[in-house]
Formats: C-alpha cells, sequence, structure tokens
C-alpha cells in the first residue's frame, strides 16, 4: 500500500502543479503574479497538505508574489476542487523556490575550485 500511497500523491501533485500553473495565468488579476511559475508542488503522504515552490522572473517581486498567492490561496483550492477527481483538495503552503539559486551557488564554487587548480 506504501508504494501506492506514494505513487497517488505524485500523480497529484502533477496535476496540481499543472493546474496552478493554468489558475495563476489565467484566472488570477493580480499583477504581483505575472512573471510567476510553479516549479515543483509536494504533496504530502496523507494528501492533506501541497507545498508549493513557486519563482519569478522578476526576483526583487516574489515576496510580494508570494503573498498574492497566500491570500489567493482558498480561491485557488476552490476552483481545483472544481477541476480534480478528488475527495479533499489539499491545504496550498506557497514558497519561495531556491533550487535555482542553490544551483548557481554550485556552479560558482566548482569554476572557482577550478580556477583556482589551474592556478597552482
Amino acid at each position: 500500500m506504501g508504494q501506492r500511497e506514494y505513487t497517488r500523491s505524485q500523480r497529484i501533485a502533477s496535476q496540481l502543479r499543472e493546474e496552478l500553473s493554468e489558475l495563476i495565468r489565467i484566472e488570477l488579476k493580480d499583477s504581483r503574479l505575472s512573471w510567476v511559475t510553479v516549479d515543483e508542488v509536494e504533496v504530502s503522504r496523507d494528501l492533506q497538505v501541497a507545498k508549493v515552490y513557486v519563482s519569478s522572473l522578476k526576483e526583487e517581486q516574489l515576496e510580494e508574489s508570494l503573498k498574492a498567492l497566500k491570500a489567493a490561496a482558498p480561491f485557488l483550492r476552490h476552483e481545483l476542487g472544481k477541476r480534480l477527481h478528488v475527495r479533499v483538495v489539499p491545504e496550498l503552503r506557497f514558497y519561495r523556490d531556491t533550487a535555482i539559486e542553490h544551483g548557481l551557488k554550485i556552479t560558482q564554487l566548482l569554476r572557482q575550485i577550478k580556477n583556482d587548480a589551474d592556478e597552482s
């Protein structure tokens, strides 16, 4: 049963990512959300909570975008209930996606190590 639950939460996470991306782009008329991208969604095993990781091309606007998404969460959850075939739509929690920043830092450190090795 554990594998089935995990697969189900992955499937729901994928559906949530797709639907949320569309809802944010089309349904929400908030200028703070014009450059927001839903990068990843993680759904808890009990399907009660969805962590939604977002990024923005306008990094300086991301905190305001997160506030707008948190305010719109009840609306988004309601709309997801209409679109998804699940008994309960998970609670939506929005977070800043730091994976890209983390990757850039690692790349920068690797370049620095390579340059230091070349100079030796």
